[in-house]
């Protein structure tokens, strides 16, 4: 879904990217774009100050940005540069220009960022992820605690991070340091592939927060309360019966969606002692929503 929520993008394993007009609960097809020739696995919408802007990456190891021009859909840069298929795309907080995280299978994770005249520069983390990568998530361009700090007049110095999860059942923090990333930090607890991470949108609280899924069935919520980034702890949302593939946070990072490997999105919520609990749970494909069936409640 766009900014605004009046389009929808889809990826398919049929190699194509479609728009779709989703005003007044229609659903119109706008755009039918070919320029993949294997599976496309995810789709990310740019923020519309830089125009209507759509990245996709696919099977066929190629990251292609799409941009509209007087209402015509057109690729407007094609990145090549992953030995292996590309899992992820992410782009960063519009504070940072248009930025594009993409995580692949041969390991390495690439940032693409426009410096004009269209023109892409390319900076890589190699070897991010033994085996593949396949989730990356930026965190919000907000300094913890700045919500409840005295104002200093000045502009925050913001620090560029985000995560990555991958076939080393590790979640990964990454920071930029003197123009370089490195890694920052390394979170452990899942005992398999991690499949999805999700870094929740943040006004300005003290806590920083990551959920991670995994083919483990598990999923985890990371909390971080220094303000360094150096100390994050992990609880456990609950235990699925199946692979969870994706995490994706509410706008106001109070409710997380969850989805896997048994046709189902369940939402959860935390409560005021801290435990998750879950307020509903669809089947794909049925859209009838059900109350949070019983014993559905955090496992510890």
């Amino acid at each position: 879904m766009d900014y605004y929520g009046t389009r929808l993008a889809t990826c398919s394993s049929d190699r194509s990217v479609k728009i779709f007009d989703v005003r007044n609960g229609g659903q119109i097809l706008i755009a039918d774009l070919r320029g993949h020739e294997g599976p496309v696995w995810q789709v990310a919408w740019a923020h519309p100050m830089y125009g209507n802007i759509l990245a996709s990456c696919s099977y066929d190891r190629k990251v292609i940005i799409w941009k509209e021009e007087n209402g015509t859909w057109e690729k407007t840069y094609e990145y090549t540069g992953h030995d292996s298929s590309v899992n992820s795309v992410c782009w960063a907080p519009h504070d940072y220009g248009l930025l594009l995280a993409c995580g692949s299978s041969d390991g390495a994770i690439s940032l693409l960022s426009y410096s004009g005249d269209g023109q892409w520069e390319l900076k890589k983390i190699s070897n991010a992820h033994t085996i593949g990568c396949n989730a990356v998530s930026w965190a919000p361009a907000v300094v913890p605690g700045s919500l409840i700090e005295q104002p200093s007049g000045q502009k925050p110095n913001y620090v560029k991070r985000f995560a990555s999860g991958g076939c080393d059942n590790l979640v990964k923090i990454w920071k930029e340091e003197d123009s370089q990333w490195k890694e920052e930090q390394k979170l452990e607890a899942h005992s398999d592939w991690v499949r999805d991470v999700a870094w929740a949108p943040s006004i300005g609280l003290p806590t920083s927060t990551i959920a991670s899924c995994s083919q483990d069935g598990r999923v985890f919520i990371w909390t971080c309360d220094d303000a360094s980034g150096n100390s994050w702890s992990p609880k456990l949302l609950h235990k699925f019966n199946d692979v969870v593939w994706h995490v994706s946070w509410s706008i106001t990072a109070n409710i997380l969606a969850v989805s896997g490997g048994d046709n189902k999105v369940t939402l959860w919520k935390e409560s005021v002692d801290g435990l998750w609990a879950c307020i509903s749970d669809v089947n794909k494909g049925q859209g009838g929503v059900s109350a949070a069936p019983e014993g559905q409640q955090n496992e510890q």
